[in-house]
């Protein structure tokens, strides 16, 4: 079966990601988005004493000016030419995804920690530290590697599955709607990193975030519903795919993927910790204060650095599945 011009244009998005990540030195559209964030939270705190309503009143007007500047910037393409509608849309559906920039960073962990004794483990707190809220300063040589293989479990599904799969949902709906497949895929799938970025920028429960950001972290919890479970899903199958232990990873994913504070993050932790027989969660510490965490999977070995790498082989053939799983939904859609 030929690839159409949609999964054609949805693997270049791929190609890019994995080529060149996130440039430091790009304005990416999530740092856009984030400055959206910022100016509008103090608008509306300002604006309303209610937490919660200021809260709640700032989601709306990010996600309606990130959607209302994505379709201005189409609306402009169109008038220069189609091709450059299609680029854009390959770019901006490029820029929704971050394998690479997931792969690059818990590497950079992996290879602090080759260094010998104690500037092996302050290099790799130091690495893990750009990568996770918690704070690292005391973490030990095994709770660093936790801390990265978590990260990377947990941000398959709002780096790569859930813009995946709002972008491939958008395409599905196109015909519908009488527009161009590309074009919806990555109108929707910047919607979803405008509820993303906001959820991390909002989503705390400390003082001055958990009435704030509760809309921000109940819309993220709802739109990663879906995404999260069919991870957790597909990391099982592909657990069993790369050798390892496929029945530990689907035992673990049934029985811990709801041990976790938030809804969905448990699902792809479960999924990775059952498939390489080591224990996920515990206690953390963040902003100081100790927060005590539901345990994934069974302590049969202690974690080693070369469990991160695993963990990232085990990421990119999940989200492959997802990829592949999504294109097949679209192809059946269109049959009907």
């Amino acid at each position: 079966m030929s690839l159409q011009i949609f999964e054609l244009q949805l693997l270049c998005a791929l190609a890019l990601d994995l080529l060149l990540g996130d440039p430091r030195w790009f304005p990416h559209p999530v740092r856009i988005i984030g400055w959206f964030c910022v100016r509008f939270e103090a608008f509306f705190r300002r604006f309303s004493p209610n937490k919660r309503l200021a809260g709640a009143a700032t989601v709306l007007a990010v996600l309606a000016i990130t959607l209302t500047l994505v379709a201005v910037l189409f609306q402009i393409a169109a008038f220069i030419s189609p091709l450059l509608v299609a680029g854009l849309a390959v770019f901006l559906l490029y820029t929704s995804v971050a394998a690479r920039d997931l792969i690059r960073h818990s590497r950079e962990v992996f290879a602090a920690l080759q260094q010998e004794g104690d500037a092996g483990l302050q290099a790799g707190r130091q690495a893990v530290g750009m990568i996770v809220g918690r704070d690292t300063a005391a973490l030990d040589r095994a709770g660093v590697i936790r801390a990265c293989v978590e990260t990377v479990a947990e941000n398959m599904v709002d780096g790569v599955a859930a813009p995946l799969f709002y972008g491939v949902l958008g395409a599905i709906g196109a015909p519908y709607l009488a527009m161009n497949p590309v074009v919806l895929a990555a109108f929707c799938a910047m919607g979803y990193k405008a509820v993303n970025t906001m959820d991390s920028m909002f989503g705390y429960k400390n003082e001055r975030y958990l009435a704030f950001g509760w809309a921000a972290a109940r819309l993220d919890d709802a739109v990663n519903f879906i995404p999260a479970r069919l991870s957790g899903l597909l990391l099982v199958v592909a657990s069993f795919l790369l050798g390892l232990d496929g029945k530990n990873s689907l035992r673990i994913f049934l029985r811990d993927r709801l041990c976790h504070a938030s809804p969905n993050s448990g699902h792809s932790e479960a999924a990775v910790a059952g498939a390489l027989r080591v224990q996920l969660g515990g206690a953390s510490v963040y902003f100081g204060q100790t927060v005590a965490k539901p345990t994934m999977g069974d302590r049969s070995r202690e974690l080693v650095a070369t469990d991160i790498l695993v963990t990232n082989r085990l990421m990119l053939v999940g989200s492959a599945l997802v990829l592949m799983f999504l294109l097949l939904l679209r192809r059946i859609t269109l049959c009907w």
